[in-house]
């Protein structure tokens, strides 16, 4: 199981290469705030542990593995932002929020959010009766 850093790289290498086709050392360094040097010694051990394949001057592709764990992990990600929004956080807050939550909630929470996402979801008034507790306890 990749470590949370890992997470964080297989993640945004994966957004970056459906949004952009590729994945450049780069565009990484820049997203993270982090030294290209960093970059490319990570994306080395994730080649390592084969969540890439990466050739020296020539760039990296998700393998199929990567590819997997990217797919989930993107959609851990946007999950909570759903969550957070159903519950009535702050839209200036919810990215952080997400940023600093995801990596400490085991898979078993991520499916109950799942369920609990779908249940509001699923009925329009949930979300609003919620959001009129919200305003009520203010």
């Amino acid at each position: 199981m990749p470590t949370p850093s890992m997470e964080d790289y297989i993640e945004l290498i994966y957004n970056l290469i459906d949004k952009k086709g590729y994945a450049r050392v780069s565009d990484i360094a820049e997203t993270l705030e982090v030294h290209p040097s960093s970059v490319t010694k990570m994306v080395q051990k994730l080649d390592k542990d084969a969540y890439l394949n990466y050739e020296k001057y020539r760039g990296f592709v998700l393998t199929e593995k990567g590819k997997q764990i990217g797919e989930r992990l993107v959609f851990r990600h946007e999950l909570l932002e759903q969550f957070l929004e159903i519950i009535g956080v702050d839209e200036e807050n919810i990215y952080r929020d997400v940023e600093g939550i995801e990596h400490h909630l085991s898979w078993n929470s991520i499916d109950r959010i799942g369920d609990l996402v779908n249940y509001f979801k699923e009925d329009d008034s949930r979300v609003e009766a919620l959001k009129k507790k919200h305003k009520d306890t203010k």
